[in-house]
């Protein structure tokens, strides 16, 4: 990003947030909102700087001139700030609500502004601010007659629901990120990330993503440390199988345990423990009759609930479950290809029949990425059309209908050689290839794949602007830098990656036991997973908008889940073990019983382990506890003073 520029109106502003209206966007509708964004917040606009991106060095035809950039000054930011509810470190140590009347008590407050709000919390008090530039009376875009407005409803969502809005989207700092990218990824090191430098630059959701990969890998490295001795040597004796098994029970409990913890520390550091939620406003693409929010009493469409949970059962849910059978069907052909192969070695044991014997398995690791990604696109789908108001909700529905599939789709062939087969040699050979092949295609699909695309889009673009002037380094002017950055994809959020950390956890904590390297490959893939997605955070996608949250949010279920399932897991494994099984030569109903009765109790231990560790540490706890004692005071101090006024006044 360059640095300050001059608005028409001689105020000196960072260009922070770019705008792109569509080409055919009327004249008169563009005029219409950029006074709604100068204009003062007491005649309902949001007061921010915005002027037009001028053309660039390289003028092409298909450029679109609708660029506009936006920014605001130093006094609007600080009151946006407080409007947002940004966090700051107090004189004291604690973490406090910013407000600007108590500024001077926050530390690193200079006056100027400098390291005291961070780039990402200013792009996004400025995001917060378009966002609830609201209609008044306008019933509609000037100029798109199609485009109607509601009174009190947001016109940014509008414009982009319909379609007038393209893009919107924050703008790189070019020297902060070079140093960011190399303290991040540019030197191999054994070291910690930098999450502080991460967090300023890119928000809090996208620090603890690395966060938590970062502490996912680390928790990694006891099962790898142990894994590889077992199976160096002879793994195979159950015995050593079942005492691995054991280990891989707590290990999944406690991990997660601790991870909320250092989660909790991380938010509280980062002031978004205790922030409190802005209300939600409806998605972009929400639609339905005009109607009174009972809430808000603003004029806003309204979409009866009672028509969602009708496309959810009746359309979403069975498409799900033909997405199971489908996925079922699939499994059971790998069966057939499996037992063909195996049937052809055994008959002639050759090297070629031995390689042979690991094609379904290969082909059936790579239909089960693909089916993955196709029914990722249908579940959006289906999550868009029925139609979810809030984002929040559009993104639990869409994570559970992913979530089922993929764990069906990946996990039901292991269940099906472990417990039904009960052939732990070929679950064995099945969790590797699946394991390897699916590491390989991530690898290629979100690092050499990106990478080279990078580079191609940054020759093209350097190469055009040397057409017109000869440059002395590769830096870009503003007007192209803005444009490059506009053509990136754009960042859909942490959503895959998640997800893929998920069954990477799933491979490890269900049947690591069986194939004690596992735990290894996850961690290398981890290593290269942290360089690759640093890589296409700082030069691959647009600069996303800083997202305050406080935790995994609803990842955290979904991992916690598959830890009490991997608790019923291990202890099948284990009853299944001939070392176990010795024990009981003469009822198998007893030894079914015994497993049943000491699964129950590792579940009971991992609930009451819940319970016993707190989630958040004991001394961010007596801090929270003193904040809301000093405000309850306070509080109690107003009402006193406002009692004795009104006193003064009646007498």
């Amino acid at each position: 990003m360059q640095g300050p520029s001059v608005d028409h109106y001689g105020s000196r502003f960072t260009p922070l947030v770019v705008l792109e209206l569509g080409p055919d966007t009327k004249e008169e509708a563009i005029a219409w909102l950029l006074s709604r964004i100068r204009d003062q917040q007491q005649n309902g606009g949001a007061e921010l700087l915005v002027e037009q991106l001028g053309p660039g060095v390289c003028v092409e035809e298909k450029e679109n001139p609708n660029v506009f950039l936006v920014g605001a000054s130093w006094q609007r930011l600080l009151s946006g700030a407080e409007e947002v509810g940004l966090f700051k470190e107090f004189n004291d140590g604690s973490m406090r609500a910013f407000t600007c009347s108590n500024k001077h008590n926050f530390i690193d407050f200079k006056g100027d502004g400098d390291g005291f709000i961070s780039m990402a919390e200013c792009q996004y008090i400025i995001k917060h601010e378009l966002d609830t530039l609201r209609a008044k009376d306008e019933t509609h875009v000037p100029g798109h007659t199609q485009a109607k407005l509601y009174p009190g409803k947001s016109i940014i969502r509008r414009l982009q629901s319909k379609g007038i809005l393209i893009q919107v989207f924050p703008l790189h700092e070019k020297e902060e990120l070079k140093r960011l990218s190399f303290s991040w990824y540019q030197k191999v090191k054994v070291a910690l990330q930098p999450l502080d430098d991460i967090r300023h630059y890119f928000g809090e959701g996208q620090a603890l993503y690395f966060g938590f990969l970062e502490y996912f890998t680390f928790a990694l490295v006891p099962m790898a440390f142990i894994g590889v001795p077992y199976y160096l040597f002879d793994w195979e004796d159950y015995d050593k199988y079942v005492i691995f098994a054991v280990f891989n029970l707590f290990w999944c409990t406690l991990i997660l345990e601790l991870w909320k913890r250092r989660s909790a520390s991380l938010s509280y550091q980062w002031g978004t423990l205790s922030r409190k939620k802005a209300f939600e406003e409806p998605r972009p693409g929400f639609h339905g009759i005009l109607g009174f929010n009972p809430v808000t009493g603003r004029e806003e469409p309204l979409y009866p609930n009672a028509k969602r949970q009708l496309r959810i059962y009746l359309v979403s849910l069975p498409f799900v479950l033909i997405c199971l059978y489908l996925s079922l069907h699939i499994m059971m052909i790998y069966f057939e290809m499996e037992d063909w192969a195996l049937a052809v070695h055994a008959e002639d044991p050759t090297f070629w029949t031995g390689v042979l014997s690991f094609i379904p398995s290969i082909i059936y690791a790579v239909v089960i990425e693909i089916l993955n990604l196709i029914y990722r696109y249908a579940a959006e789908f289906l999550t868009e059309w029925e139609n979810h108001r809030l984002e929040t909700s559009y993104q639990n529905h869409l994570v559970l209908k992913v979530l089922v599939f993929n764990f069906i789709n990946c996990f039901a062939s292991l269940f099906y050689i472990a417990f039904i087969m009960q052939d732990m040699v070929l679950l064995r050979q099945s969790l590797a290839t699946l394991l390897i092949t699916s590491q390989i295609l991530n690898q290629f699909m979100e690092a050499f794949l990106p990478y080279w695309l990078q580079r191609r889009r940054n020759k093209k673009m350097i190469r055009k602007v040397q057409t017109k002037r000869r440059l002395e380094d590769t830096e870009l002017p503003l007007a192209e830098q803005v444009r490059l950055e506009a053509d990136m994809s754009s960042y859909l959020g942490t959503f895959d990656d998640y997800l893929e950390m998920f069954l990477l956890f799933g491979y490890v904590s269900l049947f690591s036991c069986v194939y004690p390297l596992a735990a290894v490959l996850v961690v290398l893939n981890n290593v290269t997973e942290v360089y690759s997605d640093a890589f296409k955070m700082c030069y691959v996608f647009k600069r996303p908008f800083s997202d305050p949250v406080a935790n995994i949010g609803v990842w955290q279920l979904a991992f916690e889940a598959m830890s009490v399932i991997a608790v019923v897991t291990n202890c099948a494994l284990i009853g299944m073990s001939p070392q176990v099984k010795a024990y009981f030569p003469e009822s198998e109903t007893q030894l079914i019983l015994w497993i049943v009765f000491v699964e129950h109790g590792l579940l009971a231990f991992k609930f009451i382990l819940t319970f016993l560790i707190p989630d958040v540490p004991k001394h961010i706890q007596i801090k929270l506890s003193r904040l809301e004692f000093e405000s309850l005071e306070a509080l109690k101090k107003k009402k006193m003073l406002e009692a004795k006024e009104l006193s003064k006044t009646a007498q």
